[in-house]
């Protein structure tokens, strides 16, 4: 925002009609204001971003429908607990994430093959999966490792839904592709090497499909947060934050998976939170703990990786549990979620 700015939000009464809160949202434009509606089953709430001193000069409070005007305190301004206090649930389809709603997100790391993506989607379902991971397109740190069979491999992840009834999660690493993975997944993953990539943020805000936004190597929560309201304030508010380690002095891990980042986040932020513990530990007998800590500090999904066969993985293998590991860890997954009083999916 420009120097001068201030973001503000208008809490309308229970009674306000439609026509209130559209009259609030012209009289905005007309004063060169921007507002954002969120709506819960309990309140109405307009967010406003605009110069200070034109913001000040509205008699908002005067209008018909307004309760009251609040400042937003946070850098951040839609994706805080400020702006909407009920959690942000997504929805695709039969398969719900957030409020209580726990997705088990499973699959291998890049797709590789038709015959080894379709056995993983069929391995992920029996396990209890809610959705199927794979990457079509795969930043790598070698120029030289596998990147991917692009196109060919968004087409192979729509047949495994099709086979399967999971909904599909991909990665988009450049906006030029945005139009052909939006086509073909269900949720489009920005990567933690993407995290502050704020073109590529702003494309995804333009379209509907929910947008699974990676923690960066080294970035602060509330730079994860941030990354997030690039998106929201295009107009996608279904956004799902994932923790995935950062880096950090502790060579034992890949990363270093930071489990407080979950109950801040839930905090500050009404969007669901997942947790990768594949990226996170870098090692197959870590990710069943780091799985049960995560639910436990109360994110709303896991990330597996899951390979049929881990030891011919182009990618990731090192770290991706085989069929018969991921349906063990899946079945504790399950009951703990149980234990918990929540959902799967």
């Amino acid at each position: 925002m420009a120097i001068g700015s201030t973001e503000m939000m208008i809490v309308m009464q229970e009674s306000a009609t439609p026509e209130d809160v559209e009259r609030i949202l012209e009289l905005l434009e007309s004063a060169g204001a921007r507002g954002h509606v969120s709506t819960s089953d309990l309140v109405t709430v307009i967010g406003i971003a605009g110069e200070r001193d034109v913001i000040a000069g509205l008699p908002l409070e005067a209008y018909p429908g307004v309760d009251k005007v609040l400042p937003i305190l946070r850098p951040y301004k839609l994706v805080s607990r400020e702006f909407r206090r009920s959690d942000t649930v997504i929805t695709l389809g039969e398969t719900c994430l957030g409020g209580g709603h726990i997705a088990l997100i499973a699959g291998p790391c890049s797709v590789e093959s038709r015959a080894q993506l379709l056995e993983a989607a069929s391995i992920a379902k029996e396990g209890g999966a809610t959705m199927l991971r794979g990457g079509a397109f795969k930043p790598r740190t070698s120029p030289y490792a596998f990147q991917g069979l692009g196109v060919e491999g968004l087409e192979i992840l729509a047949e495994a839904r099709g086979q399967s009834g999971l909904p599909v999660v991909t990665e988009l690493m450049d906006p030029r592709h945005l139009e052909v993975v939006a086509e073909y997944s269900d949720v489009i993953q920005i990567g933690a090497r993407n995290m502050q990539n704020f073109q590529l943020l702003s494309a995804v805000g333009q379209v509907e499909n929910p947008v699974l936004l990676k923690r960066g190597l080294a970035a602060t929560i509330d730079e994860l947060l941030m990354a997030a309201e690039y998106i929201v304030r295009e107009g996608n508010d279904r956004v799902i934050l994932c923790e995935r380690g950062i880096r950090t002095f502790e060579t034992a891990t890949r990363n270093t998976l930071d489990i407080s980042a979950v109950p801040i986040i839930k905090q500050r932020s009404h969007l669901p939170v997942v947790v990768d513990p594949s990226h996170a530990a870098g090692k197959v007998d870590l990710v069943e703990p780091l799985s049960l800590a995560a639910l436990v500090a109360g994110a709303d999904g896991l990330m597996i990786e899951m390979h049929p066969t881990p030891e011919t993985a182009l990618s990731d293998g090192v770290q991706s549990l085989d069929p018969r590991q991921f349906a063990a860890v899946a079945a504790r997954i399950k009951d703990v979620i149980a234990w918990m009083g929540k959902s799967l999916g």
